[in-house]
């Protein structure tokens, strides 16, 4: 287990982060367009997965138009957004906001919050995810990780930026 916090008080989750070093675990994810991916789908690219509990977040729109922002001149990278939101929330946002250079991708059919370490176990965020990034390079092994102290910090979008190269 790990520890994070929402508002100074302190949040564990179901595991750890993926070791720096180690394979991806595999994952299920749900696109907006309702297609089912996981690591084979991203064959060959580096891949930031930025990890939130929830676009109805001021923190997860902040993260969400900052690496879309930044991923435009990334190439060879693709930004992954996971949230427990359903697909149809996450198009309404990206959308309404324009974003079109990051992935958002729902946890809502998969195991990705367990496999990835970051679901929540206790607190009123209990079941969806803490915020996280994990960067992964172009032959699946992770290269970076970072468990965001409190859920109402943005990460470090420098060091994930960094980590692709």
């Amino acid at each position: 287990m790990a520890t994070t916090a929402l508002k100074g008080t302190p949040i564990q989750t179901n595991g750890d982060l993926p070791a720096i070093g180690n394979d991806a675990p595999d994952f299920l994810l749900v696109a907006t367009d309702m297609s089912e991916k996981n690591l084979a789908s991203f064959a060959g690219k580096k891949k930031i997965l930025s990890i939130n509990p929830s676009y109805d977040t001021p923190v997860c729109q902040t993260a969400t138009r900052v690496f879309n922002e930044r991923a435009a001149g990334l190439d060879g990278v693709v930004v992954l957004m996971v949230s427990a939101d359903l697909p149809f929330a996450q198009n309404r946002f990206c959308a309404a906001e324009g974003i079109e250079d990051v992935m958002p991708l729902s946890t809502f059919r998969g195991s990705f919050n367990r496999d990835y370490g970051v679901e929540l176990v206790d607190g009123p965020l209990k079941g969806v995810s803490a915020r996280a990034i994990v960067v992964v390079d172009e032959n699946d092994k992770v290269v970076h990780t970072e468990l965001v102290p409190e859920i109402a910090q943005e990460p470090d979008y420098d060091a994930a930026i960094a980590a692709v190269g």
